[in-house]
């Protein structure tokens, strides 16, 4: 067998981590921590892979588009587009 991690066992020892340093104090809002420190690099590695093409990195993601925009700005790895007139 491999000795590579897997994304989920990487993971699994970042929590297994997280829960060791908190020695007893009660967690908040771990799922929301969790999705927002995982989604930003995962969006920042698509977007790297799919040489800044938005639809292709919509494409690979298994989401719209305009949803990747806004999760791109969400993240700043983009600039939000302001008011146009």
């Amino acid at each position: 067998m491999s000795n590579k991690k897997t994304i989920e066992g990487c993971i699994r020892d970042s929590l297994e981590g997280y829960f060791k340093d908190l020695r007893g104090a009660e967690p908040h809002n771990v799922y929301d921590m969790v999705m927002e420190v995982v989604e930003k690099p995962l969006l920042d590695v698509v977007m790297q892979q799919a040489d800044g093409n938005q639809s292709r990195a919509a494409e690979w993601l298994g989401i719209n588009r305009n949803t990747l925009r806004r999760k791109l700005a969400q993240h700043k790895l983009i600039k939000q587009d302001g008011p146009r007139g």
